[in-house]
């Protein structure tokens, strides 16, 4: 039986071996692209289509299940704090507010305070870790030669 942990902002889903099997089992069953997912939710029972979108996520999540990874769910605030943007970037509160006041970063006021919509900033982790990777592969490039 899986083993669900939980937070105050994240729950972390520990699945066994029969859920790693179940989900296997499903994932082999599956397209490989464009699984369509559906759930009993009516009251009498009939299946209601899941979006294109989050039938994507429960895919990903099924996958990872299959793989014996654990699933970790996180629910995010649509706007972020300063220190939280800086956290979640990996950088200090400064470097931030330095990057937002060059306009490398969008932000907007909240009477005083400099707030930070999520997807901005998660989009710009995902451009760090890209220039990052791109960096270690030159390097080991230049290594090799």
């Amino acid at each position: 039986m899986s083993t669900l942990v939980s937070t105050t902002d994240r729950d972390v889903l520990l699945a066994d071996e029969r859920d790693k099997q179940q989900a296997q089992v499903l994932m082999s069953r599956l397209p490989p692209r464009g699984a369509r997912f559906t759930v009993a939710a009516d009251e009498d029972g009939s299946a209601v289509p899941v979006p294109g979108e989050l039938s994507a996520i429960i895919a990903r999540v099924v996958d990872a299940v299959a793989r014996g990874h654990a699933v970790t769910v996180s629910a995010m605030p649509e706007e972020l704090t300063t220190t939280a943007a800086a956290q979640l970037l990996g950088v200090s509160r400064p470097t931030l507010m330095r990057k937002i006041d060059a306009g490398e970063l969008p932000s907007h006021k909240v009477g005083s305070h400099t707030r930070l919509r999520t997807v901005d900033v998660l989009e710009e982790r995902r451009v760090r870790r890209q220039r990052r990777l791109a960096a270690f592969d030159e390097l080991r490039a230049v290594e090799d030669d």
